[in-house]
């Protein structure tokens, strides 16, 4: 018997874009993960609710290898949502999707209108200029809040608080002080800079390379600091 069906009911689908954050895993992997670790520790809830995708490209491991890192980064509460730059030999049943043509940076035009940056339930205020493509936060960013713009700079007028972050594809600027963490250069911008009125910050991070801040001279602790990327290191100098 034949079933017609009377009550057709249309599949929305749509496409959308997501910031995640890219780990590049090297060898041997326990050694990786030990500096994994590490960053968690001194940075908690970096990778909490966050789309992470692996980058194994020119990684020489086989598939089993593959699983494994991928079930040492769930004990850990890395969640993989897909592999890039992976063998097809490696990849299968089991294992997080192959990824391709990932981009640095996002295909759509900037907002006419001021748009709204959600931060922790509260939209905070942002103004745009395309034609500098920077982001502007007229106000602090507290404690759990987070800043999110890989389209160029942000420029925060006021301090970042303990256990916030402002991530930002180009330099970032913030008039106060620097107290949770900053990345610059998020979508592979080594020329990005980080600038702040007040050093207090828990993490820095230019073009996927970041420093802790026990490992920041302690003459910079409360000055007004440029921070860029020289030689694959993070350099640091009291501003004038």
């Amino acid at each position: 018997m034949t079933k017609l069906l009377t009550d057709a009911r249309s599949i929305r689908i749509k496409g959308r874009s997501f910031l995640a954050v890219m780990l590049s895993p090297d060898l041997p992997l326990d050694d990786w993960l030990v500096r994994l670790d590490d960053l968690a520790a001194r940075s908690a809830g970096f990778f909490l609710g966050r789309p992470v995708v692996l980058d194994v490209t020119d990684l020489e491991i086989d598939r089993a290898q593959l699983k494994e890192l991928v079930a040492e980064l769930g004990k850990r509460n890395v969640s993989i949502m897909g592999v890039e730059g992976g063998r097809p030999s490696i990849l299968g049943p089991g294992l997080p999707p192959a990824l391709k043509g990932g981009r640095p940076m996002s295909d759509f035009e900037l907002p006419q209108q001021e748009p709204v940056v959600e931060v922790a339930g509260s939209p905070a205020p942002a103004e745009v200029r395309q034609a500098l493509q920077s982001l502007v936060i007229r106000e602090p960013v507290r404690s759990g809040q987070s800043v999110i713009f890989p389209e160029g700079d942000v420029t925060v007028i006021g301090s970042v608080a303990s256990g916030s972050e402002v991530i930002a594809g180009g330099s970032i600027h913030i008039y106060g002080a620097l107290r949770g963490r900053a990345m610059a250069g998020s979508v592979g911008n080594a020329s990005a800079r980080i600038f702040c009125r007040k050093l207090e910050a828990e993490l820095v991070a230019i073009d996927g390379i970041y420093k802790m801040a026990e490992d920041m001279a302690p003459d910079l602790r409360g000055k007004a600091v440029q921070l860029w990327l020289e030689d694959e290191a993070i350099k640091a100098e009291k501003l004038i």
